[in-house]
């Protein structure tokens, strides 16, 4: 029987990336799409890691499955770190990606040169069946937020987020560079041999 892995989330976006990062492992990949009356997981954690970790072990433990929480977010070190672990509801309201970006714009627009230069983060935490934390890790992406949106691609402040050594933005690059450079791919990149040795039992 093909081992599940499931993605602490319901954001198709999310759980699309996972497939391309992690699709040619032979898991059986699944979000929480799969079950609709996994509970929601609040993100009351100040830290990246403490909301991946509340989401891993908390539904790994409900759902008797290999759990991956994941909390990602936008710092920009000149806002003191803002948007950070707000970065999904930085405007208000959760997932509105134009109030973020309009908001975040509004707050850097005095900002210029190196106070422009951002990364976005994410951690990753692997949790088993029984709700115990296996690993946890994280990923870096450094960039420049620009002045205004360019492409459409991604979503979040992917339009804002330009990678320098690419000339474009995560909203212009293709999913394929995008998925070989971002945070996710970095963090996704460190739990591949592990998920192959505990799920898969590949030495």
């Amino acid at each position: 029987m093909t081992p599940r892995l499931v993605l602490g989330s319901r954001n198709k976006k999310k759980l699309r990336e996972m497939s391309d990062l992690l699709g040619d492992l032979g898991l059986d990949l699944a979000d929480l799409s799969s079950y609709p009356s996994a509970p929601e997981v609040e993100e009351t954690a100040d830290t990246f890691l403490g909301n991946a970790t509340l989401k891993a072990t908390r539904l790994a433990a409900v759902l008797g499955v290999w759990v991956i929480g994941e909390d990602s977010g936008l710092c920009v070190p000149a806002l003191g770190g803002a948007p950070g672990v707000y970065s999904a509801r930085y405007a208000g309201r959760h997932g509105d990606d134009a109030a973020n970006n309009a908001k975040l714009l509004a707050a850097m627009a005095a900002l210029t040169g190196r106070d422009r230069e951002a990364y976005y983060v994410s951690t990753a935490v692997l949790a088993d069946p029984t709700g115990q934390v296996v690993a946890a890790v994280e990923g870096r992406c450094p960039g420049i937020i620009v002045d205004s949106p360019r492409g459409s691609g991604g979503f979040g402040y992917d339009p804002l987020f330009l990678v320098p050594e690419f000339g474009q933005t995560f909203g212009e690059l293709t999913p394929e560079v995008k998925q070989s450079i971002s945070h996710r791919a970095k963090a996704f990149r460190q739990l591949r041999p592990l998920l192959e040795a505990r799920l898969l039992g590949r030495a």
